[in-house]
Formats: structure tokens, sequence, C-alpha cells
């Protein structure tokens, strides 16, 4: 018997597995995957046993985390529908798949948690929004679900109604900020900057920022705002941003992905 059983090892499932294993240890966790070749270098690489079947992990786990693409949903859940039971604790990770439409696929109506990780989750810098029943989860279950979280970076707990705006802010974002980065130290690199210098400066600078925000809880153009001293360099860099549409840009991304979202989930 495991505490925990993984259904899927992507690249979400995988960056969530790596990051509980500083908090959980391997012998209670148990994962599956289609992929042989890929169960075999996961359980090379953490130590963690995988089983053949969706069912199998679904038996042997406690908390079923379905770490699989939307459009697999429905065959996972017929796999796993009479066999996860209404002391199990289901934690879907997918976007747009909701916990209605989750409990009318499980024959004896588990406990669900909605989830949405981002892959920094890989180094521990993850942040999580997670939306769930309340008063279906014991206090030592819900210490259970913070520590899963907790462990692989932040955990904020949400209505699920704002479970799209999630994946806008948090789940789909990090790929917009990794293009920044590139963007940026490409300009760099036009100037003669060595490419690996490059990434290290403009990372290092997100990262900087970021921890700026969080930490003094100042308004994000109050600290843009300190940087840009009067007819100075920095402003003449904002200046072009917002000439090219830089914010609008981030305001289209968001758009576009709360849609794909809202397809998702059929509304």
């Amino acid at each position: 018997m495991a505490d925990i059983g993984f259904i899927g090892m992507g690249n979400m499932g995988y960056a969530m597995l790596k990051g509980m294993l500083s908090c959980f240890d391997a012998s209670g966790i148990v994962f599956t995957d289609a992929s042989q070749e890929r169960m075999e270098n996961v359980e090379k690489i953490t130590n963690v046993k995988y089983v053949n079947t969706n069912a199998e992990c679904a038996k042997l786990a406690k908390v079923i985390i379905l770490a699989v693409k939307p459009q697999y949903y429905e065959s996972v859940l017929q796999d796993i529908s009479n066999i996860v039971k209404e002391d199990d604790i289901v934690i879907s990770l997918a976007p747009g798949i909701r916990i209605d439409y989750l409990s009318s696929k499980l024959e004896f109506n588990p406990r669900i948690v909605r989830v949405m990780p981002n892959t920094p989750a890989l180094v521990g810098a993850g942040i999580t929004g997670v939306a769930y029943q309340k008063d279906r989860f014991s206090s030592d279950e819900e210490k259970l679900i913070e520590n899963i979280f907790r462990s692989i970076g932040e955990m904020v707990r949400v209505d699920e109604a704002l479970m799209n705006a999630v994946v806008c802010a948090s789940g789909s974002s990090p790929a917009y900020v990794y293009m920044f980065i590139e963007a940026l130290a490409d300009s760099v690199v036009k100037y003669g900057m060595p490419r690996d210098m490059a990434y290290k400066f403009a990372a290092s600078s997100v990262l900087g920022s970021a921890k700026m925000v969080l930490e003094t809880g100042e308004h994000p153009g109050i600290l843009k705002d300190r940087v840009c001293s009067p007819g100075g360099t920095t402003i003449a860099g904002v200046a072009a941003l917002e000439e090219y549409g830089f914010r609008n840009a981030v305001f289209k991304a968001t758009d576009a992905c709360y849609e794909k979202n809202q397809k998702l989930q059929g509304e």
C-alpha cells in the first residue's frame, strides 16, 4: 500500500514528484505512465516504484494524483471509476476539468481536490492554486494536502470559480517568462555579451525582481518607478515597451489562455 499514487508522469507529474521527494519517502509513492520507457527512467532516477496500470495505481494509493492531459481524462476515469472509494482522495491537475465532472465519473464519490501547479515545482519554487470542498476533509487530510503542495513551493486556497484565472496567472505564465528571459538575453548578445552570461543576468534579474514584489509587498508599479530615473535609460526602455504593446500583449495572452480553458470545460 502507498500513500500517494501518480497516474501520468509527464512534465508536470515529474516536476511534482521530484519536488515531493524532498519531504516524502519514495517508498510511500507509486506511479504509472503510458510509456514503459518513461516509467523505467523515472524509477531509475527517483527510486519510486512504478506499476503497469491505472487501476493498479489507484488500488495501491490513498491519494491518487491525476497528472495526465485533459484529453486522456475520460479513459483514465473509466479505468479507476469503480476502484477509488469514498475515503480516497483524488487530486486533479488538469486545466478545465471541474470537480463536478470528476464526481459524475467516479462511482463511489471520493473526495476531489482540483489544483493548478506550475513547472517551477521541479526546483521547489512552484505555486499551486488549490480548490476543494472543505467540509469533506479532516484536518489531517487538509494537512496532507498542504504538505504535498508546500513541498514543491507555495500553496494558495482558491474558490474553484477562479481556477481558470489561476491557470493564466501561474500555470501557463512560466512559458511567457522564459520567452522574456530568452528575448532579453538575445537583445544583449546582439551587443557582444556571451550567451551564458546573458542568460545569467536576465534570469537573475527576473528572480530578484519577483522577490522584491513578494518580500516588500509593494505595488509593482511603485517598484518600477523607483528604477526609472527621470530622463534616464530605464524610462527610455519602458517607453519603448509601451510603444510596441508589451502590456497589451500580456493581456492578449491571458485572454487566449482563459478562452482555451473555457473551451476545455465546455463553457
